[in-house]
């Protein structure tokens, strides 16, 4: 009997999403039963939350796509990842530990939305420090 490997199966899903159950169980060479068992499974327990697209901001129409560390006094986080949440040009938001508190993905029009936005920020009570990065190219 052939075991499917949840890393094999995860790296298929995220090669494509939308491959059938049939197309994945040949790939792995067990039955369609198993792999849909399996991805029931991996739902159920919550490691499989979603299934989504890989988009390409550029080709709709957003020329600056930047990851922005922020840093916010503690006692205005939560009130300024509230903030952030309901913005329209932010992508991803993270709650991280590493050099910056959260950090934010974006995608803009042009780089006079990139810069107003920048702007509100850097002006925005509790925000203490605000480092942007443009993304010039995704690698992977």
């Amino acid at each position: 009997m052939v075991r499917i490997s949840n890393q094999d199966l995860i790296r298929l899903l995220m090669e494509n999403a939308r491959a059938s159950y049939v197309e994945i169980a040949e790939k792995l060479g067990v039955s369609e039963a198993a792999v849909r068992k399996r991805i029931k499974r991996l739902e159920d327990l919550g490691v499989i939350r979603r299934y989504t697209i890989d988009l390409d901001p550029r080709r709709l129409g957003y020329e600056v796509l930047a990851i922005i560390g922020l840093d916010a006094e503690p006692e205005h986080l939560l009130k300024v990842m509230e903030g952030l949440k309901t913005r329209e040009e932010v992508v991803r938001l993270y709650l991280t530990s590493g050099d910056h508190m959260l950090i934010v993905e974006c995608w803009f029009e042009n780089s006079q939305e990139f810069s107003s936005f920048i702007k509100g920020l850097e002006s925005r009570e509790g925000i203490r420090r605000v480092c942007p990065a443009i993304v010039l190219e995704r690698l992977k």
